[in-house]
């Protein structure tokens, strides 16, 4: 379940490592702190954790310290000790956006508790109305909760204030799908794949869609195309059912040539035999 924290949390944050901590904090001019981040991006938990803890000695009072020690301690699979880090953030600074969402990650994927996700989400949006990121996060509370309804109001925000959010669309289209209005998902699942050609949620979206719409040869070559990209099981299975409808008036018509050809030997024979 850990697996890929990071790259996760870092969607979720928005979280940029060169930057993080407010320009005029003392943070800035200490080089551990620039070094922490890397260890944390190059993979090297053990360093980097050892570094924040050192940080906090002289910096007790930094909330990025505080939430990028639950950051690693999330790489390190301890999500307790990732809460307890990122609820000394908030007590540092009680508005922290990032640090909210990542309670709210943590409510939402480690805890499996949806509505403490959803309230988590909807602090954050509070905070920062305009920030799309807030708002497809709620929507992926929402989705999990059932409310796809809400989840597509959500992501709609989100893509107001950023169009070209090719991850909120993939998602929208996703839902779009599960209520069967398959010429939405269509819609949304192109145009992700526009902003971002190497979406495989998308292509494979794209791929139901196609065979919902029975454009089974746009379905093949949408499956074709992720089977190149990646050759999962699944991809193929789907590859080879569409096959099948695809050209099933084939297989009809070599079954029917076999029953009738049968039938012409069967009467041959009693002919011949009087």
């Amino acid at each position: 379940m850990l697996r890929g924290w990071l790259a996760v949390v870092a969607v979720l944050l928005g979280i940029h490592f060169s930057f993080a901590a407010d320009i005029g904090s003392p943070l800035q001019k200490d080089r551990r702190w620039e070094e922490s981040r890397k260890y944390l991006a190059e993979g090297k938990f053990g360093e980097a954790k050892a570094l924040f803890e050192e940080l906090l000695k002289q910096y007790p009072t930094e909330a990025d310290v505080h939430l990028f020690l639950g950051i690693t301690q999330l790489r390190l699979r301890n999500p307790e000790a990732a809460v307890s880090a990122i609820k000394r953030a908030l007590d540092e600074n009680p508005s922290h956006a990032d640090a909210k969402t990542l309670l709210g990650w943590i409510e939402l994927e480690v805890r499996g508790d949806i509505d403490a996700a959803i309230k988590e989400y909807q602090k954050v949006i509070e905070l920062r109305p305009e920030l799309a990121e807030a708002y497809s996060n709620l929507a992926a509370a929402q989705r999990k909760k059932g409310e796809l309804g809400r989840a597509l109001e959500s992501l709609t925000e989100a893509l107001k204030r950023k169009p070209d959010f090719a991850a909120a669309l993939t998602t929208r289209g996703g839902i779009f799908a599960e209520q069967n209005k398959w010429a939405e998902a269509r819609r949304d699942f192109e145009q992700a794949l526009k902003i971002n050609p190497a979406d495989d949620g998308a292509l494979y979206g794209l791929a139901q869609a196609l065979r919902e719409a029975r454009d089974y040869a746009g379905a093949q070559k949408a499956l074709g195309e992720l089977i190149s990209r990646s050759p999962n099981f699944v991809y193929w299975l789907e590859w080879g059912r569409i096959g099948l409808i695809r050209y099933w008036w084939v297989w009809l018509s070599v079954a029917i040539g076999v029953f009738l050809k049968g039938r012409f030997m069967q009467k041959a024979r009693i002919v011949a035999n009087g």
